[in-house]
């Protein structure tokens, strides 16, 4: 039986980058004054979206970079036991 290529999903979400460049762009048209009524409140809501979005990106990143630091710390206590220890079998 002939298998059928998988439907393809949504499109990709859009990366950190796009949705800063995209939150530039609402502020840009929300600060030029140019938009109707309804169309400012639109933009407004995308843009706390995409803040939202924003916000919680770096948050995460940030998580990350404390664990990755954690660990770091540990390995580098870790290696210093070892080398003062090598450092006492050498001097007894």
């Amino acid at each position: 039986m002939a298998q059928s290529k998988p439907a393809r999903d949504a499109a990709p979400e859009p990366g950190f980058e796009q949705r800063l460049r995209r939150l530039e762009e609402l502020v840009a048209e929300l600060e030029g004054g140019e938009l109707s009524l309804e169309q400012g409140v639109e933009r407004y809501r995308e843009g706390v979206e995409l803040l939202a979005a924003l916000q919680a990106a770096l948050d995460g990143a940030e998580h990350k970079v404390e664990e990755l630091t954690e660990v770091l710390r540990r390995g580098l206590a870790q290696l210093e036991k070892g080398e003062a220890a090598a450092r006492e079998r050498a001097d007894g």
